[in-house]
């Protein structure tokens, strides 16, 4: 039996202990990680890696959920509302960005005769783009026999999302090529390290001329960096549009916006201050800073997702 196998039969065995033999009993989940596992508090200890069925659909920290125990426990379902209740939302949001593609016109024919009843003789047509980038028409008349349709409510623009160019850690003043992905803290006496990612001037690119509502930024916690406990990510600005050849400067921060485990993967929201000194171009871009070994963890990820207003 392996040490793994072998400490999950004598936690199990004093969970039944403490439960009077449960075979089920339900947790939290503190972190989903990037091999689609889940870090569990249960039954007042922490539990990483736990397997899930494919029941656990659409999986959050936060979640309760039910766990089957043994040496090798697995999450069985979602405690809680129904699902029909809790993905609508996500399912009108779903639609409204498929909407965007369609062309709000129900035929289109022709033919060398006059048209049938009801149609009305155009002077002059008239288009523009909107805020979306979707064509609108409007047709010029010398009389109007019958009411116009209402116009449809302004779009907001499409959601963009922009991955980095570039990405890195800096070390003492320089590049760190011992850290392939950008790391904060430090976990021997060599000194703090920085990490940061890199868009170029694509962020300002794609907020010229629009109004942004949400910027955010998914990010998952290596493995082998640290502690196996969460780890604060402390976030900065920079100002750097590519990987600078001596010093990552930073800009505004700290910002604690996320606290993950290893394997953890999360969602950092950019405060209203951050996002709009991305959009002016003020600021190109992310960076992570910590000190000493209770701040030392690496990042992979750093897609950011722009939301605008209509």
């Amino acid at each position: 039996m392996s040490i793994r196998d072998q400490l999950g039969k004598d936690l199990a065995e004093q969970a039944d202990a403490a439960t009077g033999g449960l075979q089920t009993v339900s947790a939290q989940v503190t972190d989903v990680t990037d091999e689609g596992t889940v870090h569990l508090l249960m039954l007042g200890s922490q539990f990483y890696d736990v397997a899930c069925t494919d029941a656990y659909r659409n999986r959050a920290a936060g979640d309760w959920v039910a766990v089957r125990r043994g040496a090798v426990p697995v999450v069985l379902w979602r405690l809680g509302d129904d699902p029909q209740d809790t993905d609508e939302d996500h399912i009108t949001e779903v639609a409204k960005d498929a909407a965007q593609d369609l062309i709000a016109i129900s035929a289109f024919t022709w033919g060398t005769g006059a048209p049938g009843s009801g149609f009305q003789q155009v002077t002059t047509l008239w288009a523009k783009k909107d805020g979306a980038g979707k064509g609108v028409l409007y047709a010029q008349m010398t009389s109007v026999p019958d009411t116009s349709p209402e116009a449809p409510a302004t779009r907001a623009p499409r959601t963009v999302k922009i991955s980095p160019t570039d990405s890195g850690t800096w070390r003492r003043g320089r590049p760190d090529d011992y850290a392939s992905t950008p790391t904060q803290g430090a976990w021997t006496s060599l000194g703090d390290r920085r990490g940061g990612w890199f868009y170029g001037t694509a962020i300002a690119s794609a907020c010229a001329g629009k109004s942004v509502k949400a910027m955010t930024v998914r990010f998952t916690r290596k493995r082998g960096s640290g502690v196996n406990g969460k780890v604060k990510m402390r976030f900065y600005l920079h100002n750097h549009t590519s990987a600078p050849s001596g010093q990552l400067n930073l800009g505004d921060g700290p910002e604690t916006l996320l606290s993950l485990a290893v394997g953890a993967k999360g969602t950092a929201t950019l405060p209203a201050a951050w996002r709009t000194a991305l959009a002016s171009g003020s600021a190109r871009g992310l960076a992570i800073y910590g000190h000493g070994r209770s701040e030392y963890a690496a990042l992979t990820g750093g897609t950011l997702t722009i939301t605008f207003n209509a």
